[in-house]
């Protein structure tokens, strides 16, 4: 079975909370987009992912600040 050449696009698990990240842009007096929390829980998704992989280089089994 051959596989398509086409990038697939990867499914990112929900790590930010929405209505929180609404409520704290609201706050500021400003309006939110509809897929900025999206690309927010993307960016959050990378940034454990460089953690984890900082961790696992240093020899730890945790991922601390410092790794962020």
């Amino acid at each position: 079975m051959e596989e398509s050449m086409a990038k697939k696009e990867v499914e990112v698990p929900v790590l930010v909370v929405a209505s929180k990240v609404k409520e704290r842009i609201k706050s500021a007096d400003v309006r939110m987009s509809g897929d900025f929390t999206d690309e927010l829980n993307a960016r959050v998704d990378v940034m454990i992912g460089e953690a984890i992989e900082r961790a696992k280089g240093n020899k730890r089994g945790t991922v601390k600040p410092c790794d962020l």
